[in-house]
């Protein structure tokens, strides 16, 4: 999960469900042909499959879960809602769909999918967790526990259900049961790193060192993601440990030079240690990296201001401005250099 839950509703747009007819065989084919079907062995054998056996719900499950797998969820979703279709009976294939829509953060459809599921299996309690997700991600805290609280009646060292809690008391604002709930989690699993991960961001907002084991705990159980030490950067930049801080940094931008907060935070200390020259190449580089950035546009602009590169820092303000028309902070750069918008 993120650090903050977002409160969002997308929608993917219409699945089109394809009525039956006479000739299944023949609907079937229309339907099947895209290339993309037969564009590795897996799904060229599963699709010839279907082909057979056109009313053969597994079948269309079984492809619907290498599709998702190749990051082609729009085609998994349609195979696990033709399964549904062919099989009512089966809570799995509602749940992948209702699964599915809620990765792709269309909430409303995931909502129906998931309901159905719980319908066909009350037990199903990944199922249930998913709506709890649902609950928190619109607002609705209590929903949300009430959900939790099913599953942990049901299976009381439950990891992800004491870590959803309190990602829900974390919203509330609630820190104490929050870290309380993740600290469950990571002693009924010790290898759930998420717990680890919020224990560090709720000790670090609280500016306790404690939060540093917590971050390097995380760090430990997946070295591949580096947002622990950037987060241990924060933590010293916060607490106004700016060489400390800068050390995490370069740390997290040498296991991953494409890190692009890491860069915006290390512009921001050597601002406040007044080397703007160094300051503007980090946010220079986030330029690079992140091209579609306005804010990176707009600080470089700002350092490019203070090194008397005014001609610069007005195309950054503008280029900041076309990316984001709604950014306040160039449009006053601007006004105030008393240029044209």
């Amino acid at each position: 999960m993120k650090n903050n839950t977002g409160k969002c509703l997308i929608l993917l747009g219409c699945i089109i469900f394809f009525a039956c007819c006479k000739n299944p065989a023949k609907n079937n084919s229309a339907d099947n042909s895209d290339p993309v079907y037969r564009s590795q062995p897996s799904l060229k054998k599963v699709t010839d499959q279907i082909m057979q056996s056109p009313n053969n719900a597994d079948l269309y499950f079984r492809r619907g879960e290498i599709l998702e797998g190749m990051h082609l969820d729009s085609l998994a979703v349609k195979d696990y809602i033709k399964a549904s279709n062919l099989d009512t009976n089966k809570a799995e294939y509602y749940s992948a769909a209702g699964n599915l829509l809620f990765e792709s953060k269309d909430l409303t459809g995931s909502l129906k999918w998931i309901q159905k599921a719980i319908a066909k299996n009350p037990e199903d309690l990944k199922a249930r967790l998913k709506i709890a997700k649902l609950f928190l991600y619109i607002g609705n805290h209590q929903k949300a526990i009430d959900q939790i609280n099913i599953v942990l009646r049901k299976n009381v060292y439950n990891p992800e259900a004491y870590f959803l809690k309190g990602m829900v008391f974390k919203d509330m604002k609630d820190t104490a049961k929050a870290i309380s709930n993740f600290m469950t989690s990571k002693e009924v699993s010790p290898e759930y790193r998420d717990a680890y991960l919020q224990l560090g961001l709720l000790y670090s907002n609280k500016k306790d060192p404690i939060a540093l084991k917590y971050l390097d705990d995380a760090f430990m159980l997946d070295s591949n993601d580096v947002f622990p030490i950037y987060a241990k950067g924060v933590y010293y930049q916060t607490n106004k440990d700016y060489v400390t801080a800068k050390e995490e940094f370069r740390k997290c931008i040498l296991r991953n030079n494409h890190y692009v907060d890491a860069y915006f935070n290390m512009g921001y200390i050597l601002m406040q240690q007044d080397s703007v020259q160094k300051a503007y190449r980090q946010y220079d580089i986030a330029t690079r990296i992140d091209y579609a950035n306005p804010t990176a546009y707009y600080n470089r602009g700002v350092c490019g201001e203070m090194l008397d590169s005014v001609k610069q820092a007005i195309a950054d303000y503008r280029k900041a401005m076309a990316l984001d028309t709604g950014y306040i902070s160039p449009k006053l750069a601007l006004k105030r250099l008393k240029v044209k918008f």
